[in-house]
């Protein structure tokens, strides 16, 4: 069911945060960041007001740093009025079934396979690493895309490869760990660690490799604050807020079949916070939403 049925144009694909719309060009969609906010596979009530304005505006800033490496989606800015700030004209692309991960620091699911097995979707990392130790080089750790509801699994490279080809696979994590450098150089500067972030690609008919969808928000991303890692502290600017909350202070079983329950709204309004914070420490500019 769309959001924005006054578009009048053609649903294509509504997933957890965002919907695709058909154009009359065949070759163009029209892609709208919703407010909606994910969380173990699950979208979450009510959405953050604003949130996929800062989504699409961060996306947008950072295609600006990134565009000398890597081709991106994105045609225009110029979208019905109901939908500016948080849309964008994008190319259509042959989408790449891959989440590219890559990670600079060793939290979240690689965290927990780490202490496990030494390793994080089979790339052997040292002895004695905690939650949030810095990796000595950045890894690119590919997960395959699940249908909606369903859990993203993570896979070797060579997995990948076996899915997709050699070829392909090699681009696709040289083009991640790329991004990546270039992005924790420019998180480091501002005062923010980029601990790790997923990416997604598509294919030009010619082949060629496109970065798509959004790009190093606080959706995508892990953000923490550099002077409080420092002290041995993840502050985070992104979702991880809401995470701790559904983890520790909700009484929700995620074992269950029970949906997780309402946020409440303390909850929303820091998320909203933290998500705007973001983009002001990355961008220098203040983000104003109505």
């Amino acid at each position: 069911m769309s959001q924005y049925e006054n578009l009048g144009l053609p649903l294509i694909h509504a997933g957890k945060v965002r919907e695709l719309y058909a154009l009359d060009d065949p070759g163009k969609l029209l892609m709208v960041a919703t407010d909606n906010i994910s969380a173990y596979d699950f979208v979450l009530e009510p959405a953050v007001p604003g949130k996929g304005i800062v989504l699409t505006q961060l996306s947008l800033w950072w295609f600006g740093q990134l565009a000398d490496l890597i081709d991106n989606h994105l045609i225009s800015t110029d979208v019905p009025a109901a939908v500016a700030g948080r849309a964008m004209i994008t190319e259509r692309l042959d989408m790449v079934p891959i989440e590219a991960v890559a990670r600079g620091y060793l939290t979240g699911s690689g965290w927990i396979e780490y202490q496990d097995s030494g390793t994080v979707c089979g790339v052997q990392l040292p002895a004695g690493l905690h939650d949030g130790s810095r990796l000595a080089e950045p890894i690119f750790t590919p997960a395959r895309k699940a249908e909606l509801g369903e859990h993203d699994e993570n896979i070797s490279f060579e997995q990948m490869c076996a899915e997709i080809g050699d070829d392909l696979g090699a681009k696709l994590r040289d083009a991640t760990l790329s991004i990546y450098r270039r992005a924790e150089q420019i998180t480091r500067e501002r005062g923010i660690i980029l601990a790790d972030t997923k990416l997604e690609f598509g294919l030009r008919a010619d082949g060629t490799l496109v970065l798509a969808d959004e790009v190093l928000t606080p959706d995508s991303s892990r953000f923490w604050d550099a002077r409080e890692w420092e002290h041995g502290r993840l502050a985070s600017f992104d979702k991880q807020y809401l995470r701790d909350w559904l983890a520790h202070d909700s009484d929700w079983d995620r074992s269950g079949s029970v949906p997780p329950p309402p946020l409440p709204p303390h909850i929303v309004e820091k998320t909203r916070e933290r998500y705007l914070l973001a983009f002001q420490r990355l961008t220098g500019d203040e983000l104003v939403l109505n």
